[in-house]
């Protein structure tokens, strides 16, 4: 009885992996303690976006940057961030994610940072996610 109560105490809690799901628009997804994100690219724009969605609302700030750190520690930053559903969530769009895709992929953990507010993302597994996303993004024609 035990055993089984572990069980689904341990499954009801929430997915903390990252995975892909491909189609007409490729996207990577994580659902992490912190906060969620979803990176997608869109070949008939062509556009790449990052939406990180925390529990709390995200308070505006001129300055969005996420900080890697791990083996290829790099910080990134963009004043072209918008934020929206009442601070629900943070987007970031450009034409290039190359700097997001590597520090999602060669690092142990990401920080968005907006303000004074500091939102940890583990990498833990994100890697091959990562590879499987960008395979898409590469595989995919307007």
């Amino acid at each position: 009885m035990l055993r089984v109560l572990s069980i689904l105490l341990l499954s009801c809690g929430p997915a903390l992996a990252w995975e892909v799901r491909t189609g007409p628009i490729c996207e990577l997804v994580h659902e992490g303690e912190n906060a969620s994100v979803r990176v997608t690219y869109d070949p008939a724009i062509p556009l790449y976006a990052l939406e990180i969605m925390p529990g709390n609302p995200w308070a505006d700030g001129p300055l969005f940057a996420m900080r890697f750190d791990g083996p290829r520690g790099n910080t990134i930053a963009t004043d072209r961030h918008v934020i929206t559903g009442g601070g629900a969530t943070l987007t970031v769009t450009d034409r290039g994610f190359g700097n997001v895709l590597n520090g999602l992929e060669f690092n142990h953990t990401a920080t968005a940072l907006l303000g004074d507010r500091a939102v940890a993302l583990p990498l833990d597994g994100a890697a091959p996610a990562v590879r499987e996303f960008r395979a898409c993004a590469s595989g995919l024609v307007a």
